[in-house]
């Protein structure tokens, strides 16, 4: 029998792994909202890998208590996650994946594009999710990790972002509101960098949107996290001494 993955979070997101662990045939040990890890890394003490698949306003919490013995087989996949959020935390070399399909209760995965992942465990995630039919790309350095980190952060917060305004679809935010969309997107770009402590290739980032946007045009720019997702890069933006106008334009509009 192959070795045991832990997933923590057995959401829509984190089922969509466990099924094609399975597949590929590792017993999957899920951790659900409340349970203890310590008291889960006793019972095992020595998983092949631990996939941490929580919400993004729980990623912080979990990672404070993950497990010396479990600290070097990491995996994470969170939305608007930068090498700050596991360096904070001491962790050296933890599996990422960006995540570029779409999973909804009642409804198939969805891929948008094939989903890049990075580290010592991504030939083990990669198998995993293509043997579900999920696509996905292993990158060679963490440079490449960094732009499509950066790359989903600007899609995802230009799309929230611009959408409270616009509305519609990503296919028609970029056909109809490209001058917005792209006022927005520049501003996000000047936040990464911020976060991540020096120059992104802005074009390429987003050339990159682009793509994705081409990927699933019919995706709604807008999900129930937009407002917080707006607030969070004002904020930042205020800390960081940020001019970011087409940001506090829309915030204005939002009353």
């Amino acid at each position: 029998m192959k070795s045991v993955v832990v997933v923590i979070g057995i959401g829509e997101m984190g089922s969509v792994f466990a099924r094609g662990f399975l597949r590929c045939g590792h017993p999957v040990y899920p951790i659900t909202r409340g349970e203890d890890v310590v008291a889960a890394a006793n019972t095992i003490p020595e998983p092949e890998l631990v996939l941490v698949a929580v919400a993004e306003g729980d990623l912080h919490p979990v990672l404070s208590q993950i497990p010396a013995a479990w600290r070097d087989r990491l995996a994470l996949l969170q939305n608007e996650l930068l090498p700050r959020d596991w360096q904070q935390h001491q962790l050296d070399n933890p599996t990422v994946i960006s995540v570029w399909f779409e999973k909804k209760k009642g409804q198939d995965s969805k891929v948008i594009i094939p989903s890049p992942l990075f580290g010592p465990h991504a030939t083990l995630i990669s198998d995993g999710l293509e043997s579900i039919g999920i696509a996905c790309k292993v990158l060679s350095s963490d440079e490449e990790l960094l732009y499509e980190l950066a790359r989903k952060n600007v899609y995802i917060l230009t799309s929230n972002i611009a959408g409270m305004v616009t509305g519609g679809t990503v296919g028609e935010l970029w056909a109809d509101h490209r001058d917005i969309a792209t006022r927005v997107a520049d501003e996000i770009i000047d936040l990464q960098e911020h976060l991540t402590g020096g120059p992104l290739p802005r074009e390429k980032l987003i050339n990159g949107m682009v793509e994705a946007f081409d990927g699933d045009p019919d995706h709604n720019c807008m999900g129930r996290s937009a407002p917080a997702r707006l607030a969070r890069a004002l904020a930042l933006a205020t800390e960081a001494g940020i001019e970011t106008p087409q940001l506090k334009e829309i915030a204005a509009k939002q009353g």
